[in-house]
């Protein structure tokens, strides 16, 4: 599956009393939706998935499911401590239909956290999961960062696809494109080179009939000769395959220029939750081969993204939201709300930063 692209790690709305605010959190996926973000990511981090019960994090996935848009990868979080529950959210998250599952590294336990543990650990879930996986690695909130070589032999694995890597290492990130660069994968892909999941065919499929036609890429020109390059024609889907390899994805927006310089596909960022074309520029700069451009879209962003992202953290992030015409609203304790000093700060930063 194709994860190149912004996927914004979407925030979980609040009442003041504490409760998920389900109607906010549709309206932000719905608008998040009409950007040009690649996919979204629900229960990440930034959706305090920690923070919630698991009735919670079963309704917060159904929610955000039924109002994304179909052209959007949905990417669920489900790590838990556990094996056996990571599996349980895991499956669950399949039979709503997401495309991918990003299993957070265990870290309770860290100093037992050894290679053998992580080995073992992704290797079962990945075995057993209905959904490919994505690694997901956060040292500065787990306290344990997953070591390259480590990812790199989880990477042989079929169903381990990805990793999120949020350390904010650049020379990591370059050191586990290299070591995968022998892993080779077919994608279905759009046209245009866009991602499709098996949940899209599925839709484009509906009332349709049995399913697509394989037909020559000339003839859908209108060219009439023959050709063996072709895609299949699934309802109003037209599709072909793309060669791609285990995907690195980061996660720290003020790293994002030159993570993608080392190889990285593409990004989970918690700033683009305020901030999702802004962080998008910078990737499709990069993708147009224009790195001046690229090194200055990132220039505008990385103060903002580095001090709100990194240091007033969620409800930094949730603040920012409400400057942009999203719903970010309350954080649930033990976090707190900004200060009067800090929501200022928060303004200035994003003065110019609009989305």
């Amino acid at each position: 599956m194709l994860l190149s692209g912004i996927h914004p790690p979407i925030t979980t709305p609040f009442y003041p009393d504490g409760n998920v605010y389900h109607k906010k959190l549709e309206a932000n996926v719905e608008r998040y939706s009409r950007t040009p973000v690649a996919g979204l990511v629900v229960l990440g981090s930034t959706g305090e998935s920690m923070l919630l019960s698991d009735d919670e994090r079963r309704q917060v996935l159904k929610t955000a499911r039924a109002a994304a848009a179909n052209h959007k990868v949905l990417i669920a979080g489900t790590g838990i401590e556990s094996a056996v529950e990571t599996l349980r959210l895991t499956e669950y998250a399949a039979e709503l239909g997401y495309d991918v599952a990003m299993v957070r590294t265990p870290h309770f336990y860290k100093s037992q956290m050894k290679p053998l543990n992580m080995l073992s650990f992704y290797r079962t879930v990945a075995d057993r999961s209905p959904l490919p996986l994505m690694i997901y690695n956060f040292p500065q909130v787990t306290g344990y960062d997953i070591p390259a070589e480590l990812v790199i032999e989880l990477a042989e694995h079929p169903n381990i696809t990805s990793i999120k890597e949020s350390s904010g290492d650049v020379e990591k990130v370059r050191k586990m494109v290299d070591g995968t660069l022998h892993i080779k994968r077919s994608a279905t892909v759009t046209e245009t080179f866009d991602a499709v999941t098996p949940r899209m065919v599925k839709a484009a499929t509906q009332g349709t009939g049995p399913g697509g036609e394989m037909v020559p890429v000339t003839a859908l020109a209108g060219n009439a000769k023959p050709s063996s390059a072709a895609v299949n024609v699934v309802g109003g889907l037209k599709t072909r395959q793309k060669e791609v390899g285990f995907q690195v994805l980061i996660g720290a927006a003020h790293r994002l220029e030159p993570s993608l310089q080392a190889g990285a596909a593409g990004a989970v960022l918690a700033f683009a939750n305020p901030a999702p074309t802004a962080c998008y520029e910078i990737y499709a700069a990069w993708k147009e081969g224009d790195l001046e451009l690229a090194r200055l879209k990132q220039q505008r962003i990385a103060k903002a993204a580095e001090r709100i992202g990194a240091g007033l953290s969620i409800p930094g992030m949730k603040y920012a939201m409400d400057l942009n015409g999203y719903y970010g609203g309350p954080v649930r304790l033990p976090l707190l709300a900004l200060t009067a000093d800090l929501k200022a700060e928060v303004e200035e930063l994003m003065a110019d930063i609009r989305n």
